[in-house]
């Protein structure tokens, strides 16, 4: 049991690497790509948010992740649940990986809620997952790109209204917001970070709950902003670029815009406790920005067809991978 519980940590904690390495756009990519913060500069600003946003508000999702989508209950046997939990996690990671290696923005809340899905399935039928749950769950991840896209268009159009069309000059400008978008980039970082820890945490604090673990230590929501964070210093520029450049041209007004609606919307979630997909709102503030240039051309539509392609396709991948590391490792154990 402690083996796999050291197993469990480490693909965890891999599991928060892959976080970092592919949501940090969603703090990253506008700033970046509007050209206010460096790469590095940037990596260095967000860490301590991210790290607060975990640390201060990260128990509600993680407790919705890890108990609110599959009931166990009627588990008694603790090993099924770490081979669960351990199953869960690496399907996720493989998915994510492969994603990021490609510089996809896929929803790492998609990944880890597919191969929870495919662990309830696949060890105690469709009758141990909470739908009711599950329907918040995906009526979230619809609604929360078309709020970014309204908010981030709406900002937008006001500042195009009343500060852009009634000034000579746009260069002053646009560097004030620049000054305002590294703000708006680490209000970004904190509401990231406490919704997307649990992804990487939720299934950790599942099995410790088997263990008298009613609250989520302090310490497991740390470990996985720790492993966010240096996901995001090592491998997170790829899907930086994707959602910095490869979406629209964002300037600091557009980029102020879409991370504004950005993290209200993702820490409002948060504090309702629903794990909702930071990429999908990133990517709709940013398309909500795009439109608001008032021309459809202002965005890449290939990029954005090829992004929701893989939003698509995550759900029902993790479901049955996790499927299948489930009974890869209960043949063996």
């Amino acid at each position: 049991m402690d083996l796999l519980l050291i197993f469990l940590l480490i693909i965890g904690f891999y599991m928060a690497w892959n976080i970092g390495a592919n949501d940090t756009a969603n703090s990253l990519g506008t700033s970046i790509g509007s050209g206010v913060l460096s790469l590095r500069g940037a990596l260095i600003r967000i860490a301590i948010f991210d790290l607060l946003g975990a640390v201060f508000f990260g128990t509600y999702v993680t407790k919705t992740i890890g108990k609110g989508i599959v009931d166990t209950s009627s588990i008694t046997d603790i090993t099924i649940i770490t081979i669960g939990a351990f199953s869960a996690l690496s399907a996720a990671c493989i998915w994510l990986t492969v994603a990021t290696w490609k510089g996809l923005p896929v929803s790492t809340t998609h990944s880890i809620v597919g191969a929870m899905l495919g662990f309830g399935l696949i060890s105690l039928g469709t009758g141990s997952v909470n739908w009711a749950v599950m329907k918040k769950i995906v009526l979230s991840w619809i609604t929360s790109p078309i709020f970014g896209a309204i908010g981030a268009f709406v900002i937008y159009t006001l500042i195009r209204k009343f500060v852009l069309e009634r000034t000579t000059n746009l260069s002053k400008v646009e560097r004030v917001f620049g000054y305002l978008q590294i703000a708006t980039a680490m209000y970004v970082g904190f509401s990231f970070g406490s919704n997307d820890v649990a992804n990487a945490v939720g299934p950790i604090y599942l099995v410790l709950t088997y263990h008298g673990g009613a609250i989520t230590p302090i310490w497991l929501l740390a470990f996985g902003a720790i492993g966010i964070i240096i996901g995001a210093l090592t491998w997170g520029y790829k899907v930086i670029m994707t959602v910095g450049t490869g979406i629209t041209k964002i300037t600091p007004t557009l980029g102020f815009s879409a991370e504004y609606s950005t993290a209200t919307i993702i820490l409002i979630a948060s504090a309702l406790g629903l794990p909702i997909s930071t990429s999908h709102t990133i990517v709709g503030s940013v398309i909500g920005v795009g439109l608001a240039k008032g021309r459809k051309e202002a965005l890449y539509w290939k990029v954005v067809w090829r992004i929701i392609q893989s939003w698509l396709l995550t759900v029902p991948i993790t479901m049955g991978v996790c499927a299948g590391i489930y009974l890869l490792i209960k043949y063996f154990v």
